[in-house]
């Protein structure tokens, strides 16, 4: 089966319709499927529900579909880096639907194994438990979490073979690996594409067998939050840079 597709729209052709549910991967911005991302844009497919830890940023990242009125919801972990999200969601445009951090991971873990449900005390006596069927084992309360699944998953790797084996790089692995199982079809996106078979199985992350279609990226890998440390006046750091800028 082919799975090597020229760009993003032709990997999505077909995949997209309005109304659907798609998981992204990355965390903040590490990870993050840009040319996808920037393809859902392109297509111009609305109302979409959109599984991701994060919402991106202002102007990058899934913060660009929020910017078009392109999502309609978020399940997520953490969106507190846009500005764009905060001002929808207080304005009543847009439905958000919190999850613990660990939570969302396992929940998009066991719609990949097929488990429709789980029990978690993360969040007993809080607002997301507000809703939710609350058990006891051994004493202790837990509530009960759904597993999800996606119409669509899209992620980012760091290496794919012609076969849709992936290998991930450092913290770009993330929700991206789980994600690959969760959703009915998965595109990803990789920067480098080698031939079959030139991959350790040993160091696979995800077997191609989860993966639809590749494209091979370009990307711009921003930095979310910039931080860097002075340096001391007069230190061997600052000598050093110095010498290196003569």
């Amino acid at each position: 089966m082919r799975k090597i597709f020229t760009d993003a729209a032709a990997a999505l052709e077909g995949l997209t319709f309005d109304g659907m549910t798609v998981m992204s991967g990355g965390f903040g911005l590490c990870g993050i499927p840009e040319n996808l991302i920037a393809g859902l844009k392109a297509s111009g497919v609305k109302d979409l529900t959109v599984i991701s830890n994060n919402a991106g940023v202002d102007g990058f990242g899934l913060g660009q579909l929020l910017e078009t009125r392109q999502i309609a919801k978020m399940i997520s972990s953490y969106v507190g880096e846009n500005k764009e999200f905060e001002r929808q969601y207080l304005a009543g445009e847009l439905q958000l639907e919190f999850n613990p951090q660990g939570t969302l991971a396992e929940r998009i873990r066991a719609g990949g194994a097929g488990i429709p449900a789980f029990f978690t005390a993360t969040g007993v006596g809080t607002l997301v438990a507000e809703g939710k069927e609350v058990r006891e084992f051994d004493g202790r309360k837990y509530i009960m979490e759904t597993g999800l699944v996606a119409d669509l998953s899209i992620i980012k790797a760091w290496k794919a073979d012609a076969a849709g084996n992936l290998v991930f790089r450092k913290t770009a692995r993330n929700f991206n690996p789980m994600m690959a199982t969760a959703g009915k079809a998965c595109v990803v996106e990789v920067e480098h594409i080698v031939p079959t078979g030139t991959l350790d199985p040993d160091n696979i992350h995800t077997p191609g067998i989860y993966v639809d279609r590749i494209i091979l990226g370009t990307f711009e890998k921003r930095i979310e939050q910039r931080t860097i440390t002075q340096r001391e006046p007069g230190s061997s750091s600052e000598a050093v840079a110095k010498k290196e800028n003569a």
